[in-house]
């Protein structure tokens, strides 16, 4: 999905994403991208299986190679979290250890709290296989759990980062919840209003829609208020035009519309 706009300022700051033992080269790239699209920048790497950098996290990362340039390899996890006040890692619910878990949702909303007050934080990710060890949970102030299919909730490194970190940007966002998108085309002016008002309002004498001449000032004022509550953009303006010449007949067909009629009648 494309929606890259390079001439926006970058997000920056949050959490560091810490990937332990990871498998796949391609899954690091995958990572990148997926933090790069929440404004994660700060990416560190425990003993990759596969030698770091790969072309092929380049390749997975689209464009997110920042990501991979900055990417600092660890030798232990211990390494990897020193530097930071708050660690949450991402799990299956471990038997074997009591431990506070909560959802990516809520760990997001305490993350950016605790990054507001200055502490340096992170989110743990444990290899695709075989998940993070007890050792390495233990490190963590407290586990999220994704709520997911129970009866499939098989995730993907890079999906479970970009999950954490989804949640993550939102927490910051302002983005309403609805709006309206508006074309390229800027709003039409008054005088391209009035012009396409005068035309409409002369088709409709043409053809006889004003049935007395007492309703007329009343209808069309209506009109224009319905009109000019659509708040036209100059493209929706000339696409009015060609409506009213089309149904008055003094619409011209042109060559690619004749092609296209020829093509549809053969």
């Amino acid at each position: 999905m494309s929606g890259t706009n390079r001439t926006q300022p970058p997000v920056t700051g949050g959490p560091r994403i810490i990937l332990i033992e990871p498998q796949l080269a391609e899954n690091i790239g995958a990572t990148a991208r997926a933090m790069l699209n929440c404004g994660l920048t700060d990416l560190a790497i425990v003993n990759p299986l596969q030698e770091f950098p790969h072309g092929r996290a380049v390749a997975m990362a689209s464009g997110a190679t920042e990501v991979l340039d900055k990417a600092q390899l660890y030798d232990s996890v211990e390494d990897a979290i020193a530097g930071l006040n708050r660690v949450y890692a991402t799990t299956a619910r471990p038997r074997e250890l009591t431990v506070r878990v909560t959802t990516p949702r809520r760990a997001a909303s305490e993350l950016r709290t605790a990054w507001q007050a200055g502490d340096a934080i992170g989110v743990m990710f444990g290899s695709e296989r075989s998940g993070m060890t007890n050792e390495h949970i233990a490190l963590a102030d407290t586990l999220i759990s994704i709520p997911l299919n129970p009866a499939y909730s098989s995730l993907n490194l890079a999906q479970a980062v970009l999950l954490v970190a989804y949640e993550w940007f939102t927490t910051a966002d302002e983005t309403p919840a609805e709006q309206f998108v508006e074309p390229d085309t800027g709003p039409a002016t008054k005088a391209e209003l009035q012009a396409f008002f005068d035309r409409f309002e002369s088709a409709l004498d043409t053809g006889g829609f004003f049935r007395t001449p007492e309703m007329r000032p009343a209808m069309v004022r209506n009109l224009r208020a319905m009109l000019q509550r659509g708040n036209l953009t100059e493209q929706e303006v000339r696409t009015l035009h060609g409506v009213v010449s089309c149904l008055t007949g003094s619409w011209r067909e042109t060559e690619n519309q004749k092609r296209y009629r020829e093509a549809k009648e053969s």
